[in-house]
């Protein structure tokens, strides 16, 4: 034993062979012994190769003549300076770059050790955070997984730190120099090109550019041009930086798109024939993709006196992505589609969104059908799903329908009164009663549509009005998303619900601190029902404060997500929901649609085994995928509502304070919804405290404050469609000091003379007012619920 009681140290034992593996024999190996092990461990060093196989003194100076010689024939390839590895060979794991795109638009990755390896595709990601997809430029730590075709693909990891990052920019061409501007406001890193590899470049031009190392010491960092997506002064740049931005995956492969047209139009061979059913679809006028169906009529059941029998049909998607194909690895990768003012990505190809998929008027198309049963007090008695035959009666919009229920019909929808229209506000009449019995969240969300021009160009930005024909749609599909969660519980399937949890108590304390500033009492500890909030909203309607206690209970919601684990729906105030009504928009609503058909036996192209393995990580990517959609689709309207204001800087705006940070305050415009930044600089010359609980700004010697929810006149100073950002200065006067009002809880200071007036706007974090996802989507425009 030595001194502290430890062993005396003895002769290391060599580690034994992984099970399955062979020990390496002793002495110095033949070629094709060297190969094999090369082979099987994917690389190794000379110095690894000898202590593997016991060679000493002459067997190890061999063994390197060995090696260099199987280098000279090209057998062998470097890794790094001292590693070898059989050639053409890929680790288990490795280090990658993204180098380049193949024909159809995927990227393709590359070892960054050795110049001998092979490009390989990378596969869908499932772990890119929102936004943040992997793109040109980028470098990844990867597993490489051999195919049953015996090629190679790369599953990605994790994004490594620091890797060689790219920015998407705008090529300015100055006398001396070219440089890449950044288009996101949120960063400064502006690059400058090498003239010798930018000669082809234009002033303008778009741009994804790889940041290399710095120009000088606190100068800035050299670029290299990745690749050009297009022009800024085109009319959809907007879209198109969105989309490169936050790595949107856009068009499909080759073999998605064959497999698409291969698609055949549907029989009725195993499904029930509904085509007798006036089932029609209601849509914005604009919609080109209908998804889902709808009819109602009167319970004819004596024991259900004065209730309903209600159909959703919805466009039997699973019928032709089958699980593994190319248009499901697209479908699941892409895991929604995403609505620009100006275009659309969608998730499948247009031969079935648009195609056989869409419940077109008039024309035979395959559905998952679930008829539904209420109760006169608007409670669900029974349902039950069809795989079925339909063929739609009539195609209306959102407003051709209220008008005629309003009593304006038109030459379509007046044969429909009756028949039709009629019996289904009827049965949203009784809906109503159990929504409202059940106390869903009742926050108001104002919409603007932007509508875009032949050249591509903002026309008007407008509010969206709400018609009774949106909520009865809206209600129709939650209760069919609830049967589809109730029976697919019931039948013990797994599947992937859509959750939403209540408040934490950090955003509650923060909204109880806020309502005292307005005099509103909210008892400590007060469990946060979404009865109460709708108190308090119903409470606060008809008053001056309507708006921001609207805007600050929305914001204290958590966002809506899908998981294998139900924690019930906070926002819809139900305990079990999941997504089943747009499968074509949707890669969620496939997913239960599989499920489905799997659990009630209809259909043998139900969810596969990989399905149900992967679908914890399924909706983890699904979320991800909606996030980034959401965040892409922001962008691109600021951008959009930026460029429509461009011609009018120097006028003045009426407003309303909807944030308040230390270093400016957010306002949103009245007339176009738009935001944009008032920076510090503009209110004056004494020091202001963020007080954070009162969600104001206070002048540290006057007591003015400026409050959340303040109207306000505003002129704008600057509007930068590149970047989205607003600039305005303030033209109204704070309120005066409140003695009776609690001392702030201080913030930083900010002084209102230091601060330049060119800030672009601020961190996106730092957004204000921007609607949290805490409802079911329904299409493209309209709330995610």
């Amino acid at each position: 034993m030595t001194k502290n009681g430890a062993k005396h140290a003895l002769p290391m034992a060599r580690r034994p062979p992984p099970p399955g593996r062979k020990p390496a024999p002793k002495g110095l190996p033949d070629r094709e012994t060297l190969l094999s092990f090369l082979r099987e461990k994917g690389e190794s060093d000379r110095a690894d190769l000898a202590r593997a196989f016991g060679l000493k003194g002459a067997e190890r100076r061999a063994l390197r003549e060995m090696l260099r010689e199987l280098e000279a024939e090209g057998a062998l390839g470097r890794r790094g300076r001292k590693g070898f590895a059989e050639k053409g060979a890929l680790p288990e794991v490795g280090v990658v770059d993204v180098v380049e795109r193949d024909p159809d638009g995927d990227l393709l990755v590359k070892l960054t050790k050795g110049e001998d390896v092979p490009l390989v595709p990378l596969a869908p990601s499932r772990k890119a955070e929102a936004g943040q997809a992997p793109g040109l430029g980028d470098r990844l730590l990867v597993r490489f997984e051999r195919l049953e075709s015996g090629e190679f693909e790369a599953r990605l990891i994790k994004r490594l730190g620091q890797s060689a990052h790219r920015v998407l920019g705008v090529v300015r061409k100055a006398r001396r120099e070219i440089r890449v501007e950044p288009v996101d406001r949120r960063s400064k890193e502006t690059l400058v090109l090498d003239p010798d590899e930018a000669g082809e470049l234009c002033d303008g031009d778009l741009v994804v550019a790889q940041v290399g190392a710095s120009v000088a010491r606190y100068g800035p960092h050299r670029g290299k041009v990745l690749e050009v997506v297009g022009r800024e002064d085109e009319p959809r740049a907007a879209s198109l930086i969105a989309i490169h931005a936050h790595g949107i995956p856009t068009g499909f492969s080759p073999a998605a798109e064959a497999e698409a047209e291969a698609a055949q139009a549907p029989t009725l061979a195993g499904r029930e024939d509904l085509r007798g059913v006036p089932l029609i679809t209601i849509d914005p006028a604009d919609a080109r993709d209908h998804d889902d169906a709808v009819f109602a009529e009167p319970d004819a059941d004596e024991a259900n006196n004065g209730g309903w029998i209600v159909w959703v049909a919805i466009a039997d998607v699973a019928a032709y992505v089958k699980p593994g194909s190319a248009l499901d690895r697209e479908a699941q990768d892409k895991g929604n589609s995403v609505y620009f003012p100006d275009r659309v990505e969608p998730m499948l190809p247009e031969r079935l969104s648009n195609g056989l998929c869409s419940l077109r008027e008039g024309e035979n198309r395959a559905t998952l059908a679930v008829r539904m049963v209420f109760g006169a007090d608007g409670r669900k008695r029974s349902h039950r799903f069809v795989r079925g035959l339909m063929r739609s009666a009539a195609k209306l919009s959102y407003e051709q329908a209220q008008e005629a229920v309003e009593g304006h019909a038109d030459d379509k929808t007046g044969p429909l009164l009756d028949t039709i229209l009629k019996p289904l506000w009827g049965a949203y009449a009784c809906l109503k009663k159990g929504r409202d019995a059940r106390s869903p969240l009742a926050i108001a969300s104002l919409e603007r549509k932007i509508a875009i021009d032949e050249m591509g160009r903002v026309a008007s930005i407008v509010p969206r009005i709400g018609l009774e024909a949106h909520s009865l749609i809206e209600e129709f599909m939650i209760q069919a998303n609830v049967c589809a969660a109730e029976t697919l519980e019931a039948r013990r399937s797994p599947l992937i619900y859509r959750v939403h949890d209540q408040p934490s108590q950090e955003k509650l304390q923060a909204l109880v601190d806020f309502l005292a500033t307005l005099g509103l009492p909210w008892t400590k500890g007060e469990a946060p029902r979404t009865e109460r909030f709708n108190r308090l909203l119903a409470e606060t309607r008809d008053t001056a404060n309507a708006e921001i206690v609207n805007e600050v209970v929305l914001r204290t919601q958590m966002q809506a997500h899908y998981s294998t684990d139900n924690i019930g729906h906070y926002g819809l105030n139900l305990a079990r929901y999941a997504h089943f009504t747009s499968p074509i928009r949707r890669y969620a609503d496939l997913i239960v649609h599989r499920a489905l058909i799997s659990a009630l036996k209809l259909g043998d192209d139900g969810l596969s085994e990989r399905d149900i393995a992967t679908m914890t990580g399924t909706a983890e990517h699904i979320t991800m995928a909606e996030r980034r959609a959401m965040a892409a689709e922001r962008d691109a309207t600021d951008r959009y509502i930026a460029a429509f204001l461009a011609d009018r800087v120097g006028a003045e705006f009426d407003g309303k304070i909807t944030g308040v940070t230390r270093f400016g305050l957010f306002v949103r415009l009245r007339e176009t919804g738009a935001d944009g930044l008032v920076p510090v600089s503009s209110l004056g010359g004494e020091y202001f405290v963020h007080d954070d609980r009162a969600h104001a700004l206070v002048g540290e010697r006057t007591g003015a404050r400026w409050p959340l929810g303040m109207s306000v006149r505003v002129r704008l100073r600057e509007a930068t469609p590149i970047t989205g950002g607003l600039l305005f200065e303030m033209l109204s006067d704070p309120t005066p000091a409140d003695p009776s009002a609690p001392g702030p809880r201080l913030g930083m200071r900010a002084r209102g003379d230091r601060r330049g007036g060119d800030f672009r706007g601020p961190p996106r974090a730092g957004k204000p007012g921007r609607p949290k996802n805490i409802r079911n989507g329904r299409r493209k425009g309209g709330p995610r619920r």
